[in-house]
């Protein structure tokens, strides 16, 4: 299982931030997660018609797994009360980087505008299913991209 902790504000180094009574478990791998809430592996296949709330688990849980694996610095998550929580926090060397992870072609996100509002960082991470995109600092990106996600940030 890993430990994610809530950041109080993104800065440098993002560890001087963790709030830590406050925290995300994830299981370290999605088949896993799968497995253990019971679901048939027909579920995943199968989409929106058979289950909608937890896609979104598998999704996050997915994608983190790539992060991990990607990033030095173990992600982080934030919140600003109960207005807004950005799914991933992560630090892309001295770049503090917020992440949206969605599950589906709906991308709308009124967390990562506050945040955006908030903390104007120069560049935003979406994962959804939709087309590779970049777009005013925000740069979508296809969830079966995951692990290229610094190449593609550090292209112009």
């Amino acid at each position: 299982m890993h430990r994610f902790f809530k950041i109080s504000k993104p800065g440098l180094p993002i560890s001087a931030y963790d709030d830590l009574s406050a925290f995300k478990l994830y299981l370290i791998d999605v088949g896993l997660l799968r497995r253990l809430s019971l679901l048939d592996p027909i579920a995943v296949r199968e989409g929106n018609r058979l289950f909608t709330e937890f896609k979104g688990a598998l999704t996050e849980n997915y994608i983190l797994q790539h992060l991990i694996k990607n990033f030095e610095v173990q992600p982080r998550y934030w919140t600003s009360g109960n207005q807004a929580e950005v799914d991933f926090i992560i630090q892309m060397k001295n770049e503090i980087i917020p992440v949206e992870v969605k599950s589906d072609e709906s991308v709308r996100s009124k967390s990562l505008s506050i945040y955006n509002g908030l903390y104007e960082p120069p560049v935003r991470i979406r994962y959804s299913l939709k087309n590779l995109k970049k777009d005013e600092g925000l740069v979508n990106i296809p969830l079966f991209l995951v692990d290229y996600t610094e190449k593609l940030l550090t292209l112009n």
